[in-house]
């Protein structure tokens, strides 16, 4: 091979030669090397590191990975921000996703979480929209930070989103680094043990190092780099200090959440709503802990992809709407942003140790593992061992069936009871004025005064004081509540609030 700076020429001045293929292929693999950007999640930071059984679970769930206490498997981590693009900065205000990749025997189980235990929304066909207002202005390109329109545009529109919301514009909103965060997968699945019996879960990461945050004041003092996060958790690991968080799961019976249903009109399969410790308590099942960095970024962190749909036995959906559009959704875009055979990449390829795998798919960009001369069809000749699958009547039962119909929640009282009790009882005086102070900085930057009136009436849905204290803030009168307000069209007001 030539030296890697030489190119062929006729004479010192003269034009470039084609037949240089040594040239022609450092150019051509320079213009492709950057995969596609994540649409959501561009920008993050990854590690790797292991989980460990802590507490077995046998009586709940088949998966080998909860079986026996001390079970170990290797997994891979990756934390980001959710609108912003690959270069946004680490410390924006803005929710966090935390996924991890267990390398268990039994192939890949991924856990796709959020470090807030609800999420903005319970229709899946809201998800682009929301998404799209988080990003870049069509028109004059800026950032919600510089021109807020869009971003109070949808809120103000989907009072369901007011819990998620408020969390995000508090204390909460800036994690101090991706180590002092918690996790949460905030759908709900399913547990199913030996006999076919199953319960309802959540499951929760939570942080062995404690939780901090990062407040606005604090930001404008001290500054932190672009890649604060990235850097906080590469030195941590490269310095022995390795992060660890534990694994806890919620329970919950099909009688209970029933019960809940009645009791407190929460939908368990109700993406915006929590289950309330006191009635759920969180239990420890294990730990993962955080002890190697990636040697190449991209191959190991950038490659790496993550979906809700990729489960082991024993760990199943429930029919929450939004996580079955992600089962699809996830895939989907791992499939246009890294191939059809994006699984065969080594990160995201199951241990050669677990069980053997095989499938019927052979051809399309990066085939990389060979199958041999295997019939890629069900044949007679080279018979495939499946694993039973049962389907029991009631663990695939779908709560509150009834005929195909087009559907959008409405606004619902219990939408406010959360966020009610985090001003009232969650927050101290202090976290409530950074809350108003946090809100008001980005009302400000929209440039639609209804957008805001809109909005404080959500809030007075909440609490009269919040909707008091933005509009000193602001200087702009909100409407007084939200009964008579229409929300995308289709929504006149809330039965059974009052304006």
């Amino acid at each position: 091979m030539p030296h890697p700076y030489e190119s062929q020429r006729c004479g010192e001045n003269g034009p470039l030669l084609l037949q240089d293929f040594h040239l022609i292929d450092i150019l051509s693999h320079f213009d492709r090397e950057r995969i596609p950007e994540r649409v959501v999640h561009a920008k993050g930071s990854g590690a790797h590191g292991v989980f460990e059984c802590t507490s077995p679970i046998p009586d709940l769930t088949v998966a080998d990975l909860f079986g026996s206490k001390g079970r170990k498997c290797p997994i891979t981590v990756r934390f980001s921000t959710v609108g912003g693009e690959a270069g946004s900065h680490d410390c924006a205000r803005d929710p966090r996703g935390f996924a991890v990749k267990f390398r268990t025997d039994e192939c890949n189980w991924d856990l796709v979480a959020n470090n807030t235990p609800n999420f903005f929304l319970r229709d899946p066909a809201k998800f682009p929209h929301f998404i799209h207002t988080q990003k870049r202005h069509r028109s004059t390109h800026l950032t919600p930070g510089d021109d807020s329109t869009m971003f109070w545009d949808y809120f103000c529109h989907n009072p369901e989103s007011v819990h998620q919301l408020m969390i995000l514009m508090g204390d909460r909103g800036i994690p101090d680094g991706y180590r002092k965060m918690h996790g949460y997968t905030g759908h709900t699945f399913k547990l199913v043990n030996k006999d076919g019996i199953w319960v309802y879960c959540q499951i929760h990461l939570k942080s062995m190092q404690g939780t901090a945050y990062l407040t606005d004041d604090e930001l404008a003092r001290n500054p932190r780099s672009s890649d604060y996060a990235q850097r906080d958790l590469y030195d941590a690991i490269a310095g022995g200090d390795f992060p660890r968080w534990s694994l806890g799961l919620q329970t919950m019976t099909l009688h209970q959440a029933e019960r809940f249903w009645e009791t407190d009109k929460i939908n368990v399969l109700d993406l915006t709503h929590v289950w309330p410790h006191r009635q759920f308590p969180l239990f420890k099942v294990g730990q993962i802990t955080l002890n190697e960095n990636a040697v190449n970024y991209v191959a190991k962190i950038e490659q790496v992809a993550f979906s809700p749909s990729h489960m082991v036995p024993g760990i199943e959906p429930s029919t929450d709407p939004v996580l079955h559009s992600r089962l699809f959704s996830y895939p989907d875009t791992h499939r246009h942003r890294l191939g059809v055979n994006y699984q065969q990449l080594p990160v995201n390829a199951p241990r050669a140790t677990a069980v053997p795998t095989a499938s019927f798919q052979r051809d399309g960009t990066m085939a990389i593992i060979n199958q041999g001369a295997r019939p890629n069809y069900l044949s007679s000749v080279d018979p495939v061992r499946c694993r039973p699958r049962t389907v029991d009547n009631d663990r695939t039962r779908v709560h509150f069936i009834g005929r195909a119909i087009t559907f959008l929640s409405e606004i619902r009282p219990e939408d406010f009871v959360a966020p009610r009790a985090l001003w009232q009882r969650g927050w101290d005086e202090g976290a409530r004025q950074r809350f108003i102070g946090n809100t008001s900085r980005m009302m400000v930057r929209c440039r639609e005064h209804e957008i805001i009136k809109r909005q404080i009436a959500i809030f007075h849905e909440v609490d009269s004081d919040i909707a008091i204290r933005l509009e000193k803030a602001t200087g702009v009168q909100g409407y007084q509540g939200i009964a008579d307000l229409r929300f995308n069209g289709t929504h006149n007001g809330m039965q059974g609030v009052q304006a």
